[in-house]
């Protein structure tokens, strides 16, 4: 693959976590929706891949899972006062503990679109949580015992939109980031260890926290945390916690900057739905990094469920259809409305997509044409409502899982 030598890159700049077949945060080990897992189903037949189990009322929310071993972490929530984190056995769905972390964010949005959205970072023996009302834990990941917590809303007098924190921690060496938002902390850099405060940074917009979670780029030299907030995609010195630069095309306020920006070689994609998506380059300037726009469409990939770049092109859907483009130009290589908004991962030469009604289909990447090698629905779907499944597909030690409010699947998609 052409990408071989960015996740090289990439392993430098990410902890010692688990092995490759482990999905231990927020799209995965390197936050792209890429799984290195090889030896998976090419094809699945009439009705999906085997089912192995569906756990059933494990608590609201759009949490999507990380795995790590034999243990399933998310978070969920029951009711507007309880907030919590879960671990599930992966053999079977069986709760094995729950560590309450506070009340939900922004309650009176809940009745539309109820539960937790982050999701957990598991590093070694530690797993770190983020509530959607601004409470940051570290717990011991076997036993769900805290070893520190604090509401950095609180802390940093946080401010966050419509839907409340939905960001997923970062893990970065001996530190933990997160984005509080306002006018005192737009992102903060804490001790991982203790939650001690390492360097915070204030945007000169003191934009709030939007949904989106931030990754880690090596870009002209300057190693730099990239994030989404609610005016415009911004690069932060890894060192200092300085604003390096800003671009604000892609932004939409507080109400749906959520997708994981995009990074290779200095180029970064971000997108909003009802905006549009766009490409930058970051490069050196007389008086440091600057962000050029390289391209700029309404109808670009803008989806929930995020974008996943395969061998120079990028994967996504909008709210009309599943796309194809060209990473560097934006050209659309095709369109196709088989499959609505839906999120997206990437493992062993196949795409895996989860739509927000929950079709599930497999995907052969192309530029050439949409190319479907399976498709099914989930059965016993909840009742939901107004809501969508938001949370992203994970893969993992040979499993497919996908979650929707208080359901969970596991699915086995291993050649035999």
């Amino acid at each position: 693959m052409k990408y071989a030598s960015l996740m090289l890159f990439a392993l430098v700049l990410t902890p010692q976590w688990s092995p490759a077949a482990d999905w231990p945060q927020w799209r995965g080990v390197h936050r792209d929706s890429i799984s290195q897992e090889t030896g998976l189903l090419p094809m699945w037949p009439e009705g999906g891949p085997k089912l192995v189990w569906h756990a059933k009322d494990i608590g609201d929310g759009y949490s999507t899972p990380s795995v790590v071993g034999d243990s399933i972490y998310l978070l969920s929530s029951r009711g507007v006062e309880d907030e919590s984190v879960l671990a599930l056995s992966a053999k079977d769905g069986s709760q094995r503990w729950s560590t309450r972390l506070g009340k939900v964010g922004n309650p009176e949005q809940k009745p539309s679109y109820p539960g937790a959205r982050s999701t957990p970072t598991v590093d070694g023996d530690w797993l770190y949580a983020f509530s959607s009302d601004g409470d940051l834990a570290c717990l011991d990941r076997k036993t769900g015992q805290p070893r520190w917590q604090k509401n950095v809303r609180e802390a940093f007098g946080g401010e966050y939109g419509e839907w409340a924190y939905s960001e997923s921690p970062l893990i970065d060496g001996d530190r933990v980031l997160v984005t509080p938002g306002g006018p005192e902390a737009t992102l903060v850099c804490l001790d991982k260890a203790t939650g001690d405060p390492i360097w915070k940074c204030v945007s000169p917009d003191k934009d709030k926290a939007s949904y989106s979670s931030m990754i880690i780029a090596n870009i002209a030299g300057v190693k730099q945390y990239v994030q989404f907030i609610e005016k415009g995609l911004v690069g932060v010195d890894a060192q200092s916690g300085k604003i390096l630069w800003k671009y604000e095309r892609t932004a939409k306020g507080s109400m749906a900057n959520i997708p994981t920006p995009v990074e290779a070689g200095g180029f970064i994609y971000s997108a909003t739905g009802r905006v549009g998506g766009g490409l930058v380059e970051v490069k050196r300037a007389a008086d440091g990094l600057v962000a050029e726009q390289v391209y700029f469409e309404a109808k670009l990939p803008t989806g929930i469920g995020g974008a996943v770049l395969v061998d120079g092109y990028l994967y996504g859907t909008s709210s009309r259809a599943m796309m194809c483009i060209d990473f560097k130009t934006g050209e659309l290589k095709w369109e196709d409305k088989s499959v609505g908004p839906s999120s997206i991962c990437y493992a062993d030469g196949r795409l895996y997509l989860h739509g927000d009604t929950d079709d599930v289909a497999l995907l052969e990447p192309s530029p050439e044409g949409y190319r479907e090698r399976g498709r099914f629905s989930l059965p016993d779907q909840p009742d939901r409502g107004r809501s969508k499944a938001w949370a992203y597909p994970v893969i993992a030690n040979g499993r497919l899982y996908f979650r929707d409010l208080g359901s969970l699947w596991c699915y086995d998609i291993g050649q035999k």
